[in-house]
């Protein structure tokens, strides 16, 4: 018996390898790290909480640090009466960032489709060094404190920000979009945690020098790296003479590799147009509206579970060195350099689980079961004893179970919605689902923030943790339907396999 052609698996690297370039390899690394540079100035204000914190309230609350006179001289730059109110200014300032960045990267697919790719992203890296450096720095420096003030940076900050994601994805998908998709996808998503590892880095070697010149060693590389793919950055092979994606497809490898995961059971075995970009552009499909693409199989589904599990994943990314320091008492410095191994684990996660459900080729069953013991890691590290060695453990257990689904939805998955048969392949549909799958995410990071402070303030960090396994629950919940579905199409796979052996 002939074995169906949705079932055959075939080696998608091989596709892969023997149309990498160079500038395949340059593509990659730009965007990588781009992206890792926003994040690592995102990951320099999380880092820096606890010394604003204390200098934005009185030095009386503190009784090691002697007085100083004269005092209005000396607290003239405190916002708040005590640290809680401060603690929750800062959580407040998370969830504008956030709320902003939603909104942007519902817009900024939009603006990339229109513009020039590589003009948009080092725009978006540049301005948003400026706006870190004002922020941070240059306020420092002038002793000039104001909430509101604060707050329209971060506002702008995250509007620009929400360039990035959308730019670098587009350009990922113009190059990278046939065979071994999901590896290189896999692999690159790691890029935020990445750029988590390096903020966190260089705020600890600056942090003794005061928090102003985190902010400027973080801006300042970012700055750079803006210019870096102004220049640098090719956004599609055509700009290098190369052929675009799909104008190749001659053999059967290439193109069982370019079958998307998601797909409906009676399409034609033989209509095979999964590029991200169509060759020819008049037959190309007409992209779609942000309501069709709502309505598109799995989307809101998948949209209202990263909203759940991004609020976690990023709670641990704004909050853990403050947790650390606050909860432990260990040395700011200390607590930045140990929160790397939170992102140590979501890369591993995100690989490792990205390898097996291309294996599977299901990524809802994957992502259950490590959603599973994601909610056993919660509950055991909000139970860490105050051991540095073994705190370290469970917080990379504790990553690797949450960072790793979450970069899957933001890419694999993402892609994955975004490449249906209902869609064949349009590139804008693409761009619009990842928009819709990360901004809704990023919606309900932005609520969390919000409440992580509010809880933390009224009922402790345990409550906290309470309530990161309880939205980790509900990440299961939404993709439930998704969950079974799968499973019972692994089934079937399994038995007309055995019928055909």
């Amino acid at each position: 018996m002939a074995v169906p052609g949705s079932l055959r698996r075939q080696p998608a690297n091989r596709g892969l390898v023997s149309h990498c370039t160079h500038h395949h390899v340059v593509v990659f690394l730009l965007t990588f790290f781009s992206y890792s540079l926003l994040h690592a100035s995102r990951k320099t204000f999380s880092n820096v909480k606890v010394s604003i914190s204390s200098q934005w309230t009185p030095f009386c609350l503190n009784s090691t640090t002697p007085e100083l006179r004269p005092y209005e001289l000396w607290n003239s730059s405190h916002l708040f009466p005590n640290a809680e109110e401060a603690t929750l200014f800062l959580g407040t300032l998370d969830t504008i960032f956030l709320f902003s960045y939603a909104v942007g990267l519902f817009v900024s697919g939009i603006v990339g489709d229109r513009l020039n790719l590589r003009w948009v992203l080092s725009f978006g890296m540049c301005s948003s060094a400026l706006v870190v450096f004002f922020f941070g720095t240059l306020t420092e420096w002038l002793h000039f404190y104001n909430k509101w003030f604060y707050c329209c940076l971060w506002v702008v900050n995250g509007l620009l920000q929400s360039t990035g994601w959308p730019c670098v994805v587009a350009v990922m998908g113009n190059w990278f979009g046939k065979a071994g998709r999901g590896f290189v996808f896999g692999l690159w998503s790691a890029c935020a945690s990445v750029g988590n590892i390096l903020g966190a880095f260089l705020a600890s070697c600056v942090l003794q020098y005061g928090y102003e010149y985190a902010f400027l060693v973080t801006a300042s590389v970012q700055f750079a790296g803006g210019v870096i793919v102004f220049f640098g950055l090719l956004t599609s092979p055509k700009e290098v003479g190369l052929p675009e994606l799909g104008a190749d497809e001659d053999g059967s490898v290439e193109e069982d590799a370019n079958r998307p995961l998601m797909s409906n059971d009676d399409v034609d075995d033989d209509d095979r147009n999964y590029s991200i970009q169509a060759t020819d552009t008049d037959n190309q499909p007409k992209a779609i509206g942000f309501f069709q693409a709502c309505c598109l199989p799995g989307v809101v589904l998948y949209s209202l579970a990263y909203a759940c599990l991004k609020l976690v994943n990023y709670s641990f990314f704004f909050w853990l060195p403050f947790y650390l320091s606050n909860n432990f008492g260990w040395k700011e410095a200390e607590a930045d350099q140990l929160s790397i191994w939170y992102d140590v684990g979501g890369i591993i996660g995100g690989t490792i689980q990205g390898l097996i459900s291309d294996v599977l080729q299901k990524r809802a069953p994957v992502l259950a079961i490590s959603l599973l013991f994601a909610v056993g890691s919660l509950f055991g590290y909000s139970r860490s004893p105050n051991s540095k060695p073994i705190n370290a453990v469970i917080m990379a257990i504790t990553g690797f179970f949450i960072g790793g689904p979450s970069n899957m939805i933001s890419s694999a998955i993402s892609a994955d919605l975004g490449r249906q048969d209902l869609v064949k392949g349009s590139s804008e549909a693409l761009a619009t689902v990842t928009g819709i799958v990360d901004g809704t995410g990023s919606v309900g990071a932005a609520v969390g923030q919000y409440l992580v402070s509010l809880i933390q303030e009224n009922l402790g960090w345990m409550w906290v943790f309470y309530f990161f396994i309880v939205m980790t629950s509900s990440t299961i919940l939404f993709i439930s339907p998704l969950i079974v579905r799968e499973i019972r199409l692994l089934l079937h796979e399994r038995r007309l396999r055995m019928l055909a052996e």
